[in-house]
């Protein structure tokens, strides 16, 4: 249906409204003509008796009353311009009513089209729609972006349970052969009943942060954080931390050095940023290279708590750097038996420090790796 132009309108209403005027008189003037007539005779007609010399008789002299019959037309005038305009504005309301929803329904037209097909937007919208055009361009592109990731990282965590779920079978099988020699061999001498024993501890141990990390991926989509903040002592968690690890780094032949005042607190979850903190580190032990120091340093700049934690180990390139923190992203991808994590370490890292308003980024060159942690201290 083609749109009225707007004078084509305007003049309509008005030509409306004259034909209502007339349709009025008709009715006024035939159909309550007596009732009329004897009310403007009335109200609106002057009778006078006036004596003629000449006849020497009284005339009844009729004649409109002019002031009466001016202010009646005046407020006839009045009356029908606010029925014209009223009726302007009703008749004009109803058409843009009218017009919006066909417009709504055009643009909804054509904004189905343009997302649900694989035309250019521009071939779809009008000229007069050049602004939605761009800005559903840029909206369907960035939708299909955060499709794209969605499915790269069902694609890794999937890739990721099935790695899992065969790396399960491999310790599993040692335990049981182990356990099974092991009851079998009563006479077993003791030396190497010892040396099966610390194996099946050893890969019992494997089995059992293998189901973590199975736990570790279920629960991070289906657990919301919530912090639980209170003052916490940095220095002692710290040096607490780096105690825990012991046994893990002297296995890598690392040490880790802490630099950091013993007055040094801030208020936080103790919890979740001690799971930072163990996250960043044990990241760190697992890249470095043997024989070498891990560096932790802590200090106060303002309001603001920056650590720090350098190993030396292979240099990240600066492409991975942007996606270490991502979920599900583990620098080798080959797993082996006893290293390698399902990647949500350090996104988890991230998010906790995100929550306590702070940032958390890494930097990699020259065979060192930091990873830097600001947080307010309050």
């Amino acid at each position: 249906m083609r749109k009225i132009p707007k004078p084509v309108a305007v003049m309509l209403i008005l030509v409306s409204g004259m034909f209502l005027s007339l349709y009025l008189y008709y009715v006024i003037d035939n159909v309550f003509n007596g009732s009329f007539v004897d009310w403007f005779t009335r109200h609106y007609i002057s009778v006078r008796d006036i004596y003629d010399p000449e006849t020497q008789t009284s005339i009844i002299r009729t004649e409109p009353a002019w002031g009466k019959i001016k202010l009646l037309l005046l407020k006839l005038l009045l009356f029908s311009v606010a029925a014209l305009v009223l009726s302007a504005a009703i008749s004009s309301a109803l058409y843009a009513r009218i017009q919006i929803r066909k417009t709504i329904t055009k643009t909804s037209r054509m904004l189905r089209q343009f997302m649900t097909g694989e035309s250019d937007a521009y071939d779809i919208f009008p000229k007069e729609y050049a602004e939605i055009a761009a800005q559903m361009t840029e909206l369907k592109s960035s939708i299909q972006r955060g499709e794209q990731t969605l499915k790269e990282e069902t694609a890794r965590k999937n890739d990721l349970i099935a790695y899992l779920a065969h790396d399960l079978k491999t310790p599993l099988t040692s335990v049981i052969g182990y356990l099974s020699l092991l009851d079998e061999a009563s006479d077993m001498p003791a030396e190497q009943r010892e040396k099966y024993t610390s194996i099946a501890l050893t890969k019992a141990n494997r089995l059992e942060a293998l189901i973590n990390e199975f736990f570790e991926i279920t629960r991070y989509n289906l657990h919301q954080m919530v912090l639980e903040k209170e003052p916490i002592d940095l220095s002692y968690m710290l040096m607490q931390m780096t105690d825990e690890f012991y046994p893990l780094l002297a296995a890598h032949s690392n040490t880790a050095n802490l630099h950091i005042k013993e007055d040094l607190t801030l208020y936080g979850d103790p919890d979740k940023l001690a799971r930072v903190f163990h996250n960043i580190l044990k990241n760190a032990i697992a890249y470095s290279y043997p024989d070498t120091a891990i560096d932790i340093h802590a200090r106060q700049d303002g309001s603001l708590l920056l650590l720090s934690f350098c190993n030396h180990g292979k240099t990240i390139p600066p492409h991975k750097l942007n996606t270490i923190f991502e979920k599900f992203y583990r620098l080798d991808h080959a797993r082996t038996a006893n290293t390698g994590g399902a990647g949500l370490g350090l996104a988890i890292a991230k998010e906790i420090v995100a929550l306590h308003g702070g940032t958390i980024r890494a930097q990699s060159e020259n065979e060192q790796t930091i990873f830097f942690v600001e947080l307010p201290l309050s």
